[in-house]
């Protein structure tokens, strides 16, 4: 049972204690209550130190948890609430605390409907209930797309990446005629532009794999799992999208962004290393440290018209080649 739970079963059997009128409690029947509980929940013997308890005292009496107990010791060796009516079931919250608990469920509540999130339906109920929450529409919308494939796939790969289990994977690339089944082990799930990749460990290698092309998923159990330990943000750091090279150097991706949509890159920055390097009539011209990919060079092409790619040069002519093929497109009659 993790710590943060056993804290949270220790304060609940401490509250029910020192509220109890009928019956005294010394810090021993304190321990006493606190490790006969932990022992329900666990099933295995559970000793709660005097240090603990005393210290889970300490926490009630604090604003740490906004609690605030008015605990008092009586006839110097007994504990209870001063205050009869108290209990950490009864918090107040303030007007400014409901405003803002409610703008948290109105989000919540738009996820209520995907998959991953079906599990949160009757919490979100529970939140609305006890905070009286305002049943207004939605002032945050959050752009999302629940009839996407595979996100069915979501929490069998969440569950896999969080109890470590090797999975077997059905995957059809949209390259290949027929799916094909590989030995995963998951590391990452990451989201980008709507849609969902899992970052797995195939071999030697880390594998991005879009849960769209996946056609099923069987975990293995006689295989061991190979856990990369991988922070996702140092992980994705250095690039746009989903697709990362280990072994591709960082280049520097120069350019022109026209006057009248250069601000739009500058408060909406492509990647976390954007600097401006120079500014006149034609533009400002930006510059970005990162690996080159299939997502960069899409991202770079959706500005059309409003930019030019000034380097490398090998960027630089991919992106004439590809605006050249498109204008084709429209020199044709219809």
């Amino acid at each position: 049972m993790s710590s943060n739970k056993n804290a949270l079963i220790r304060y609940k059997t401490l509250d029910k204690c020192l509220k109890n009128k009928f019956k005294k409690y010394t810090l021993e029947d304190l321990m006493d209550e606190c490790s006969e509980a932990l022992f329900e929940f666990e099933g295995k013997e559970s000793y709660v130190s005097k240090r603990t308890v005393q210290l889970d005292l300490q926490n009630m009496r604090s604003e740490k948890f906004g609690y605030e107990a008015p605990i008092e010791v009586y006839e110097k060796k007994y504990y209870r609430y001063s205050d009869p009516t108290y209990s950490i079931h009864n918090i107040q919250v303030n007007e400014n605390d409901l405003r803002a608990m409610n703008d948290a469920i109105q989000i919540l509540k738009q996820f209520k409907d995907f998959s991953m999130f079906k599990e949160m339906n009757g919490v979100i109920q529970k939140l609305e209930d006890s905070v009286h929450a305002t049943h207004q529409k939605s002032i945050i919308h959050l752009d999302k797309n629940e009839n996407l494939r595979g996100l069915e796939h979501i929490d069998v790969l969440y569950q896999a990446i969080l109890n470590k289990k090797v999975l077997k994977i059905s995957y059809q690339s949209f390259k290949a005629r027929e799916a094909g089944d590989m030995i995963i082990h998951p590391q990452i799930l990451k989201e980008f532009n709507n849609r969902w990749f899992l970052i797995g460990l195939k071999g030697k290698y880390l594998y991005t794999l879009a849960l769209d092309r996946m056609e099923a998923i069987e975990v293995v159990e006689d295989i061991a799992y190979i856990d990369q330990n991988i922070d996702a943000d140092e992980y994705f750091k250095d690039v746009v999208g989903v697709t990362v090279t280990p072994t591709q150097r960082l280049r520097k991706v120069t350019f022109r962004i026209d006057p009248e949509n250069a601000p739009y890159v500058k408060t909406k920055p492509i990647h976390s290393s954007q600097t401006i390097v120079h500014e006149d009539h034609l533009g400002t011209t930006f510059q970005l440290l990162i690996q080159i990919n299939f997502e960069l060079e899409r991202m770079l092409l959706g500005y059309g018209e409003t930019i030019e790619v000034l380097g490398p040069k090998g960027l630089r002519e991919r992106m004439k080649d590809k605006l050249q093929k498109a204008l084709k497109h429209y020199h044709k009659q219809i």
